[in-house]
């Protein structure tokens, strides 16, 4: 066998791991919820929780505040303990006197009120200084999927794992939330206009077809719609929407009351026929979603979760056990074909220098208008 036979043969028999994008009619699926700092467990495990059950909770200390006393009574730091109001470990409302200077029987009055509500937390007698700590803000984590406990990790977190449906989008923004689904379009490739969004479905996630549009976007927002789910949206409009251009951070904490999942792209792609199907089949369903998406390292997607009992869960040993291999359905995930489907043709075995001039390593991809070459850092497995 020649050189040239080998290579061949070596790139259609070589196989790569890459994450995949998951659209699952059924499976066990788990989720982590802890708290930023230590707090409090609620439940114990094998306890069932609801999408809105407050599951941890903790206090997260608020702001200090440095007060500089021995400048605004006009003392010496080493006295400032002495013409304290409030001592450490008080409590104080705002515009409360917490420190007063009051020579020559009161004819001269220096006070330092609290600027703020809160609690004297140290008076330094070397730099004339008192830290005022802001109140303490109660943090509660809901549960956000229905489910079981399986794991209990002490003031920290838990795992709830439920059996459900569960779609991976390609972007999204919004955080979590829940809601009943609902399917408005027709077909994958209707566009979801603002003439098909009416009061009725406030609390719903609607589901779209290849586009949303930004008056529909403005227009389910006004009403309250929890989410909606579509193949794309046009980044001119969603620019428009936020009211400014999105970085490579991470997305899901937007100042925003609804989620929007994309599960195309972006521009009018129309949703893939197979998640289509399934999230219609699933319509009138309780679902959970999440927007948060970060593309670069640490990759997050963003989600839909559907608990249901319709199926039994089936082995998924092998979901991504073989990786990327000749005939693997992917969707490329860089420019310049971002959000494009197509089955993989041949994977090199060597090296290839891309627009950057970095060598790397690359695949044969069939998409509708031919074959391209791609990084396969560039492409997700869509998993069946």
């Amino acid at each position: 066998m020649t050189q040239g036979e080998q290579e061949k043969e070596s790139a259609e028999e070589a196989y790569a791991y890459t994450p995949g994008l998951k659209v699952k009619r059924g499976i066990p699926v788990s989720k982590l919820r802890t708290l930023p700092l230590p707090g409090e467990v609620l439940f114990e495990k094998s306890a069932s929780v609801d999408f809105e059950t407050t599951v941890l909770r903790t206090m997260v200390p608020g702001k200090p505040m440095i007060l500089k006393v021995s400048d605004l009574l006009n003392v010496q730091p080493e006295d400032v303990p002495a013409f304290m109001v409030k001592k450490e470990g008080d409590s104080v409302e705002e515009k409360e006197i917490i420190a007063k200077y009051t020579p020559f029987f009161g004819l001269i009055k220096r006070f330092v009120r609290a600027p703020v509500k809160g609690v004297v937390e140290a008076v330094s007698d070397v730099t004339g200084q008192v830290v005022l700590r802001e109140p303490a803000t109660p943090v509660e984590v809901k549960a956000y999927i229905p489910g079981t406990i399986t794991e209990v990790f002490p003031r920290s977190g838990i795992i709830i794992e439920t059996h459900a449906a569960f779609i991976q989008g390609i972007f999204g923004i919004g955080g979590e939330r829940h809601g009943a689904l609902l399917t408005i379009a027709e077909s994958p490739d209707d566009a979801l206009t603002a003439e098909k969004i009416t009061p009725e479905h406030k609390g719903k996630i609607l589901i779209g077809g290849s586009l949303i549009t930004l008056d529909a976007f403005k227009k389910a927002t006004e009403l309250g719609v929890c989410g909606i789910i579509v193949g794309g949206i046009k980044g001119v409009d969603l620019t428009e929407f936020l009211g400014y251009e999105l970085g490579v951070a991470i997305t899901g904490q937007e100042d925003i009351n609804i989620t929007l999942i994309t599960t195309e792209g972006f521009g009018q792609m129309s949703m893939s026929i197979r998640t289509f199907n399934l999230l219609r089949e699933f319509d009138g369903y309780e679902a959970a979603i999440n927007g948060a998406t970060q593309i670069r390292a640490g990759v997050i997607r963003p989600e839909i979760i559907i608990p249901h009992k319709k199926y039994t869960s089936r082995t998924e040993a092998e979901d991504l056990a073989r990786g990327i291999r000749p005939g693997t359905p992917v969707r490329i995930i860089g420019e310049p074909y971002f959000g494009k489907i197509g089955v993989v043709v041949s994977l090199p075995v060597h090296l290839v220098d891309i627009e950057t001039e970095s060598p790397v390593r690359v695949l044969e991809v069939k998409l509708e208008e031919g074959n391209v070459i791609v990084p396969r850092a560039n492409v997700e497995i869509i998993e069946e």
